[in-house]
């Protein structure tokens, strides 16, 4: 009985083993359940955060590619600025040659404007000192001054037309004596031919070596009243540092030409005016102390 009692018991349990199994099965669905719901999580929030990536990698790449357009554009702007300031310069570097071109015209002018003033004075002065006297030694001397003082000249001399003898004769020298340029006739050699025709000579080497020859001289310039020669400056050599003849020195030379001559024929009419005024002032008191008696 017992043991029937208990093998009735036994089989009595045996059916509570499908309800235990249902209950772990259910708890294993329900495990499994989650679980799938946390892998469709998982999926989701995996493709949620592809889809953000790919966003982002396109913003970036929109983001790259404005500021790469931005950068473009401030490069093209800024090339337009150095290409104006270089045209800006180029036109400055211009102007400014311009303007050192007219400086140095300015100062050029201004030199030979000051040179011009300069012979200008000197004119001037050599042509008062040459009509302030009519002593024909004081005009000589002044000749002499200005030949030496303005033109330069070491060794020069001041020869006058005889017109009675046709002879050309020196009658002032500097650096040489009167002897040492002997008599020239009009018409020969460069000093005759100078008196004949009234033109300048000027021989083309300065420092010839027949130079210190009284019938070689380097310039030769008639004194002339309009058309009429009435004697010759001769120069023979310059001071040391003059190689070479200057505009003043050509305007002193036209000068001389003409107000030498002058001041020379008019000293000479007066000398001569002043010796038959007092031949004839002799002639009178000899008269009038005759009377007298």
């Amino acid at each position: 009985m017992n043991e029937k009692d208990d093998k009735e018991q036994g089989a009595g349990k045996a059916p509570e083993a499908p309800e235990g199994q249902a209950k772990k099965g259910e708890e294993i669905l329900q495990v499994l359940r989650k679980s799938a719901d946390f892998t469709r999580e998982l999926l989701k929030e995996n493709e949620r955060l592809r889809f953000r990536v790919a966003q982002m990698a396109e913003e970036m790449a929109s983001s790259g590619k404005g500021e790469g357009g931005v950068e473009s554009a401030l490069v093209e702007e800024l090339k337009k600025k150095l290409k104006a300031v270089e045209e800006e310069k180029t036109k400055i570097a211009a102007r400014f040659q311009e303007v050192e071109k007219e400086n140095a015209d300015f100062a050029n002018r201004y030199i030979e404007i000051e040179q011009e003033n300069n012979v200008l004075a000197n004119l001037y002065i050599a042509t008062y000192q040459l009509h302030s006297t009519l002593d024909l030694n004081e005009v000589l001397r002044v000749i002499i001054e200005i030949v030496i003082n303005l033109v330069g000249a070491e060794q020069f001399g001041l020869v006058l037309l005889d017109e009675r003898s046709h002879e050309l004769r020196a009658v002032a020298t500097e650096g040489i004596s009167k002897n040492d340029i002997p008599p020239v006739r009009l018409g020969e050699g460069i000093i005759g031919t100078v008196a004949k025709t009234g033109e300048d000579y000027f021989s083309k080497d300065i420092n010839a070596p027949d130079r210190l020859n009284p019938l070689f001289p380097m310039v030769c310039i008639p004194l002339k009243i309009k058309e009429r020669v009435i004697g010759v400056l001769v120069i023979y050599s310059l001071l040391q540092q003059k190689d070479a003849f200057t505009t003043l020195d050509f305007e002193l030379f036209n000068m001389l030409a003409g107000h030498s001559a002058t001041a020379i024929f008019s000293s000479k009419l007066y000398t001569e005016s002043e010796r038959k005024l007092s031949t004839i002032q002799g002639f009178i008191d000899l008269l009038t102390k005759q009377e007298a008696k």
